[in-house]
């Protein structure tokens, strides 16, 4: 089934709770089975496929779990820029949304944790005694990897940035 474009006068409807259901279902399984949380994963497509922010009982709701289940999910996903925790106001409650470009925030500018992996794998290397050894030479083949990812990451990054604007897809509700 095609989903037509919301026009910019006419405000996008889901007619079909069911299909929306499913969609939320099968992307957190395709993620659960490379490893991401699969609740963090729920509650990340049911945000997603809201036009609007959620409370974590309006997630809860959607997804027929407890508020302690996607309350450790949204901890999850807003540690890694996924959603964005915002407070309602009068309230002691928050919602949570997309970030603007969760892909780009979740992947690209996470490269702190690659210098952490360079670092790290640069000690193993000098205490190895470097290339000089077989475990030496997995461990500076790990490190050059890595350094290489980092350096690739931030020209897909700036890579990324033009093709959003070239495809005018910058905004909120284009990413």
């Amino acid at each position: 089934m095609s989903v037509e474009e919301p026009t910019m006068n006419e405000p996008f409807r889901h007619d079909d709770e069911e299909e929306v259901h499913l969609f939320v279902e099968r992307m957190a399984m395709a993620f659960a089975d490379v490893g991401f949380p699969r609740m963090a994963a729920r509650v990340l497509f049911t945000v997603m496929s809201a036009d609007d922010p959620l409370t974590a009982g309006e997630i809860a709701e959607r997804l027929g779990v407890s508020a302690a289940a996607v309350s450790g999910a949204v901890r999850y996903l807003t540690q890694f820029a996924m959603l964005v925790r915002e407070p309602v106001k009068g309230s002691r409650r928050d919602r949570y949304r997309m970030p603007d470009n969760p892909w780009y925030e979740a992947t690209i500018t996470k490269t702190t944790l690659y210098k952490n992996f360079i670092d790290i794998a640069a000690g193993g290397v000098d205490a190895l005694h470097g290339r000089s050894t077989p475990a030496g030479e997995r461990v500076a083949e790990m490190r050059d990897f890595f350094l290489f990812v980092q350096e690739e990451l931030e020209s897909l990054g700036d890579r990324w940035r033009a093709r959003r604007a070239a495809t005018g897809h910058g905004g909120p509700a284009g990413g």
